[in-house]
């Protein structure tokens, strides 16, 4: 019960008892911590998420039908970068953080992240499977006085003509009255230090403004910065357009270098050169091509969603053409260097350094490394990679895998290769004693920096 009601011309209030709302105890039970939460799907944006929420004193239960992942946290052991053993063995023995394959467990629920990946198909359409298997799942278990937050990236609409049906039509329940449903999408960066799932700003669109409430009462107890938006939509849209603005100035700056060999600039030196005026420039790095779990995918959503409605996003299309034409480039270019170098792609043999797809982690989505690779083999060359942090990779489509060769033999395999090609700039790298021991090196990062410009061993993109 609440008290609310004033007296007219007065500021004094006579006390009025009104039966509290299903949204109003749920808030309290938020507010107070009591509340139960849940997170579907513990990998790089679940699992950060979970710990966040543990860490501020509510009692979490991680969701994920990889028993795989639930055996690994069942040991104490963390699977993911960003989130220390340490932090996992600490909140598992506290009892504030737990994990299962069993999604029965989704009835005592309060509150329930979905934070599923969002692929694209083969043929470049969003593969919403992972969504939809989720979110049947929670159907089963839906029930009055709960609130569901979908993290995942998807196409603007999603959560109004997908989720709240599926979660409303067998239940009978009202979004707004008895049930809340919102989107708020992930911004995780793996292995960024500065900005975290605790302190990056959340943007919270809610089905109605009773959502809204709800969720950003639920993720203001754990998070720094919640950010509420008019509807769903508005924030899926924010989403992309985060995204899509960087492929397509990603795109750009690739472009650039492809123009700059042309005109025989260095595209280095140009960037950096526009890096110096202080007001509207931003400074982005051309390189093998795009990859993570966003910026390759993400605006083909918006693509794909726009193709529905008889509309073209050309900057999107374009950008992405280029972008995803990089690695060919790539080896184009690492072909003719070893021409001038009077010997063949094929046969030779090549190191590639780096495997995922940005330095200092283990995440190899949507790698460049991999269609580098790949091309190298269909021309006929000796592969081999070596990354630090990736001991061993698998390409899907084309069925190979291979194993990194042991950082002993780094600097033997350096001297050995016939080209050692520069995917990813791993901060680990002993650029120095990479540079001595070569024969030549394909630098598409500019990870030598100055120690690769005008070098004759060195060719950079």
């Amino acid at each position: 019960w609440i008290f609310d009601i004033r007296i007219p011309n007065s500021e004094y209030r006579i006390p009025l008892r009104r039966k509290m709302t299903t949204k109003d105890t749920l808030i309290q039970k938020l507010h107070n911590k009591t509340a139960k939460i849940g997170i579907l799907g513990m990998g790089y944006v679940g699992m950060p998420l979970a710990v966040v929420f543990a860490e501020k004193g509510f009692d979490v239960l991680g969701i994920d039908p990889d028993q795989r992942k639930v055996d690994t946290f069942n040991k104490g052991i963390s699977y993911i970068q960003d989130v220390p053993t340490e932090t996992v063995a600490r909140l598992r023995a506290a009892g504030k953080l737990n994990m299962s394959a069993d999604f029965a467990a989704l009835a005592e629920m309060d509150a329930v992240s979905i934070c599923v990946p969002t692929p694209l198909r083969q043929t470049g359409d969003p593969d919403m499977s992972f969504i939809l298997s989720a979110t049947e799942q929670l159907a089963k278990y839906v029930h009055k006085g709960m609130v569901v937050v979908l993290e995942s990236t998807t196409y603007p609409g999603t959560t109004r003509e997908l989720i709240v049906p599926m979660l409303t039509e067998k239940s009978g329940l009202e979004v707004g009255e008895d049930l809340f449903i919102c989107f708020s999408p992930e911004r995780v960066d793996p292995g960024r230090e500065d900005w975290t799932t605790y302190n990056t700003p959340k943007v919270m669109g809610g089905m109605t403004p009773a959502c809204a409430e709800v969720a950003t009462a639920w993720y203001s107890g754990a998070l720094e910065t919640v950010v509420p938006v008019s509807s769903p939509e508005a924030a899926e849209m924010a989403k992309l357009l985060e995204n899509t603005f960087r492929m397509i100035n990603i795109g750009m700056v690739n472009e650039l270098a492809l123009m700059c060999d042309r005109l025989g600039v260095d595209v280095w030196e140009v960037i950096d050169a526009a890096a110096t005026k202080p007001f509207g420039f931003m400074k982005f790095t051309p390189g093998p091509g795009l990859g993570g779990h966003c910026i390759p995918i993400d605006p083909l959503y918006l693509s794909w969603k726009m193709k529905a409605m008889n509309y073209n996003a050309k900057f999107i299309e374009l950008a992405s053409e280029i972008n995803t034409n990089m690695p060919r480039y790539v080896v184009t270019r690492v072909l003719e260097a070893l021409n001038d170098r009077a010997k063949p792609l094929k046969g030779s043999n090549m190191l590639v350094l780096g495997a995922a797809y940005k330095p200092d982690i283990d995440d190899v989505r949507e790698s460049p490394a991999f269609d580098v690779i790949a091309l190298m083999k269909k021309k006929g060359a000796l592969v081999e990679y070596h990354d630090p942090y990736i001991p061993h990779i698998h390409h899907e489509y084309e069925g190979w895998e291979m194993n990194s060769i042991p950082d002993s033999d780094l600097l033997a395999r350096v001297a050995a290769a016939d080209a050692v090609v520069i995917i990813t700039n791993h901060k680990t790298y002993d650029y120095p004693a990479i540079l001595e021991a070569a024969q030549f090196i394909f630098d598409s990062r500019n990870a030598l920096g100055k120690l690769g410009k005008d070098n004759p061993k060195v060719v950079r993109l």
